[in-house]
Order: C-alpha cells, then sequence, then structure tokens
C-alpha cells in the first residue's frame, strides 16, 4: 500500500466487514513528537483471544472468500520498518482497536495520501454507519462525525454524490486549516 491513507482503509474496510456500525478513527501528526499514529476502535464483532497474534499473519483470515489476509500484515511491516508498530485490542463479540504507528521524520514512511478520500468512503460504505474522525496535528485538531453530518442534511442521503464531494472538499480544507503533513 502505498499511503498511509490505503492502511487506514483497509483497517475500517474490515471494521466494517466484521459488523461494526459504530467506528471511531483518531490520527494524531506530530512534528514535535516525531509520530503519524492512528487508531480505529469499532462495535464490530471483536477478534477472538487466541487469533489476535495470528491476524498479523499474511496467511491467515477468518474469511471463507479468500486463503489469505494481507491487510494487516503489510500495516504492520510497514509501521514496524519505519520505526513504529501495530497494536490490536479485542473483546470478542464487543470491540476492537488497532493502532498503529510510524515515525514521522522515517525516510520510509508512506505519505499521507488523500485521507478525506478514505474516510468518505469508509463513511459511506454501509447504510446507517456512524463514523466520527478525529485529526490532530501541532497546530489544532479537525472532527468530522457522521451523526452531525446527517442532522445538517436532514432529508437527504450521505451518499447522495453531491454531498459525497462536498464532504470531500469540507474534510480537505478543515485539514489544510490545521497544517497536516504529507
Amino acid at each position: 500500500m502505498k499511503t498511509l491513507s490505503l492502511h487506514l482503509f483497509e483497517i475500517t474496510s474490515n471494521s466494517v466487514f466484521y459488523g461494526a456500525d459504530q467506528v471511531e478513527i483518531t490520527v494524531k501528526d506530530s512534528l514535535k513528537e516525531n509520530i503519524y499514529s492512528f487508531e480505529v476502535k469499532d462495535n464490530g464483532s471483536g477478534i477472538r483471544e487466541e487469533n489476535i497474534e495470528k491476524v498479523t499473519d499474511a496467511f491467515f483470515t477468518s474469511r471463507s472468500s479468500r486463503k489469505v489476509g494481507l491487510g494487516l500484515a503489510l500495516t504492520k511491516m510497514k509501521a514496524e520498518q519505519c520505526g513504529g508498530g501495530l497494536e490490536i485490542k479485542s473483546v470478542y463479540g464487543e470491540e476492537t482497536r488497532v493502532r498503529f504507528w510510524f515515525s514521522h521524520d522515517n525516510i520510509d514512511r508512506p505519505p499521507l495520501g488523500e485521507i478525506e478520500e478514505v474516510i468518505v468512503m469508509s463513511a459511506t460504505m454501509k447504510e446507517n454507519i456512524n463514523l466520527k474522525y478525529k485529526h490532530i496535528t501541532d497546530k489544532g485538531e479537525y472532527v468530522f462525525d457522521t451523526k452531525e453530518i446527517r442532522k445538517v442534511l436532514d432529508e437527504v442521503e450521505i451518499t447522495n454524490i453531491k454531498i459525497i464531494k462536498a464532504l470531500k472538499e469540507m474534510i480537505k480544507t478543515n485539514l489544510e486549516e490545521i497544517s497536516v503533513n504529507e
């Protein structure tokens, strides 16, 4: 995966695939602390305790549609190559938290990429998903919350193509205001 956003999308996709309708994403982008960290918390089906260590193995997957599960394995490998890591905490049947991080100044760290695309895709991939995204930088923070967006939209669906385009622009503009780093 060429960008940090694609690693994030892999994890949020897993959240939705495994039944989550509440997803919280927190991104910490700090040059002062030399960290680029991502946390995804969801209320999906969770991971059985005996499988937590296995889910970062490329040849382990609980899906019957394929025999490999590269997403978490690639994320863990890239994070470790860039002075970071990956940790997973889960309560089976209740929730999962996946956190991965990189040294901000590591020369091999992928760029952030188009995170606004990932957030909007994640927010619209399942009907009535509640997604909260917080991005924290050294200059401030921005919060995107689909519950709040739906209140403003009233009768208009969040999946409307004009709304999707407007949401991407809104996120991008707000991230520029808090000086998100590539």
